[in-house]
């Protein structure tokens, strides 16, 4: 059963038909073949999204939009540049800390790109980068925003194996600072030997300007993350308190939102959250067949049969994310490959949320790979440049990516000690 749906699956997919509609079609197909009740279909979809915790999802989305209209990116990236900006590789430096800064409002990846994405493009090139280099630091720093809480995308994972989300959330701090950290270096490195950029000379006046106007924007994750973690707000309502605070800032303080483009980007968010949940509750079925055919067992005795030693079974779980993140879309691959390997995780002693930020890590890495990298596709079109230029220019970030991954793998602590201390 499991063979025969994600066969078709994958055949559709490579068809081009959307990831839901092939999902839908490869499971629908499974249970008439089987000669199962189609009821299940209808049943498992609602009780998959009957969930209080993924009403987070729409309303990040949304907060993420409202951001790019009010100027909150602007002044994220100003604050940015008056900090790291002095620096050699300064506006390497700005685009690594922006995107952290940006996701730890958004949580996307992708809003990330388009919110950011052209002010970074434009300022590198203007000061003397190559072009393909700007664009390669855009897009594979975006991916920081799949890791910072509050990730979307950890969000879904935490969901799929029922752990807390606001542990799963907290653990993705302690790595994406590490990944943040070693993506600074790698562009000094860079800077210095390529001879890239110009140092920025920022007097103390327009430090102080830039990051007095960027004071409201940058308590967004303070609001945001601080209330999650303190116990004050569940990540659902934090997520509704970002969208009220972003439209308040964006309105009344930075006044480049305008009311009357408020009912359009409701209506957007709802298609991006359309299309996310759709996934999600045609996944909700592949689940329920997976575990009837006891596919969990069968790729546990799989993998056990290699290595029972936690370490080796995570890095081995770990190049399958890898393969699976570059062909699928990643919140499909989170939501079957989830009920797939978790119990097999568990079986041998890995930490539940060590796994969830893991794996959330690991897929990532495919959003700014090709052939399907959304994160690659989204910095082409800002940057008006081919695939394999990003790409080419992007080589030492990926190998520092491979590098982290294992990292993580290897020590654990990097994402325990911050769920021990903030929850």
């Amino acid at each position: 059963m499991s063979t025969m749906l994600l066969g078709i699956f994958f055949v559709l997919s490579l068809l081009g038909l959307p990831l839901a509609v092939s999902l839908g079609l490869a499971v629908t197909s499974t249970l008439i073949v089987f000669d199962m009740s189609l009821a299940v279909v209808a049943r498992a979809m609602y009780t998959s999204m009957n969930s209080f915790l993924l009403v987070a999802v729409p309303l990040f989305v949304l907060a993420g939009l409202v951001m790019d209209r009010g100027g909150v990116a602007d002044r994220i990236f100003g604050a940015a540049n008056t900090v790291v900006g002095r620096w050699r590789g300064g506006l390497g430096h700005v685009n690594i800390l922006a995107s952290m800064i940006f996701g730890g409002i958004s949580g996307s990846s992708v809003a990330d790109v388009g919110s950011l994405g052209p002010l970074e493009i434009k300022a590198m090139t203007d000061h003397k980068y190559p072009r393909p280099y700007a664009a390669a630091v855009t897009m594979v720093t975006s991916t920081l925003a799949s890791i910072v809480p509050p990730s979307i995308l950890m969000i879904i994972a935490a969901v799929a194996a029922s752990q807390s989300v606001g542990a799963a959330l907290a653990g993705g701090l302690g790595p994406a600072i590490v990944l943040g950290a070693a993506f600074m270096i790698v562009n000094y490195v860079l800077s210095v030997r390529n001879k890239y950029g110009e140092k920025l000379s920022v007097t103390a006046k327009e430090a102080l300007r830039s990051i007095a106007g960027a004071i409201p924007a940058l308590f967004s994750p303070i609001i945001i993350l601080g209330g999650i973690f303190l116990g004050f707000v569940t990540p659902t309502e934090a997520a509704g308190l970002a969208v009220v605070y972003t439209l308040l800032i964006g309105a009344f303080v930075y006044r480049k939102f305008r009311w009357k483009d408020l009912p359009g980007i409701i209506i957007q968010a709802g298609a991006t959250t359309g299309t996310i949940l759709l996934i999600a509750m045609t996944a909700a079925i592949a689940t329920y067949i997976f575990t009837i055919d006891r596919l969990p067992l069968k790729v546990s005795e799989a993998i056990l049969s290699f290595s029972q030693d936690p370490t080796i079974v995570l890095l081995l779980m770990g190049v399958v994310f890898i393969i699976v993140g570059m062909f699928m879309d990643i919140i499909a691959a989170i939501l079957i490959l989830t009920p797939v390997v978790f119990p097999t995780a568990m079986s041998v002693g890995i930490d539940p949320i060590h796994f969830v930020v893991f794996m959330v890590t690991a897929l990532s890495i495919g959003l700014s790979t090709p052939p399907v990298g959304v994160c690659l596709f989204a910095t082409s079109l800002v940057s008006n440049l081919r695939i394999e230029q990003i790409v080419r220019a992007g080589v030492p970030y990926y190998m520092i990516l491979l590098l982290f991954l294992g990292i993580v793998a290897l020590f654990p602590e990097i994402v325990l000690i911050p769920v021990r201390l903030l929850m």
